[in-house]
């Protein structure tokens, strides 16, 4: 499914119908959802796979005090390997726990949590990773927060 984001050609903005009727503030408020269902899963220790890249807690230490270390875990995202590639993007080499359990993101839940329709959810966050898609393919400045 990943091959859809990987854009040869830009988008046109009827390759964006769900982001051109939602406002917004329906448009942050659906992103808002996702944010909370991923932080959700990463505090169960679950990483979250946005088909983009995943959401994913990493072992670092932390010096607190005179000599004294503390196991922390780092929140992460690491794009796919297939979007690192196309748009020859830099990133951290980032080494995923063996033991890491990978969860997709659950639309349903996301749409509960706001009182929107499943479709409505799932289409604006796969448009919205489309236009990020298109602007990495154009060599935009990105930033997209969570």
């Amino acid at each position: 499914k990943i091959m859809k984001y990987l854009l040869l050609n830009p988008l046109k903005p009827e390759d964006l119908p769900t982001l051109k009727e939602l406002s917004t503030t329906e448009i942050c408020t659906v992103w808002a959802s996702a944010s909370r269902y991923i932080q959700r899963q990463l505090l169960e220790k679950r990483a979250v796979d946005i088909q983009v890249g995943r959401f994913v807690l990493i072992p670092a230490f932390a010096t607190v005090g005179e000599g004294k270390v503390l196991l922390v875990h780092r929140p992460v995202f690491q794009p796919c390997r297939f979007l690192k590639k196309l748009y020859k993007l830099k990133c951290d080499k980032t080494k995923i726990p063996d033991n890491t359990e990978f969860v997709p993101l659950d639309y349903g839940q996301i749409a509960a949590d706001i009182r929107f329709c499943q479709e409505t959810v799932e289409r604006c966050i796969d448009e919205t990773l489309l236009f990020f898609a298109d602007a990495l393919r154009g060599n935009k400045e990105v930033e997209f927060s969570f």
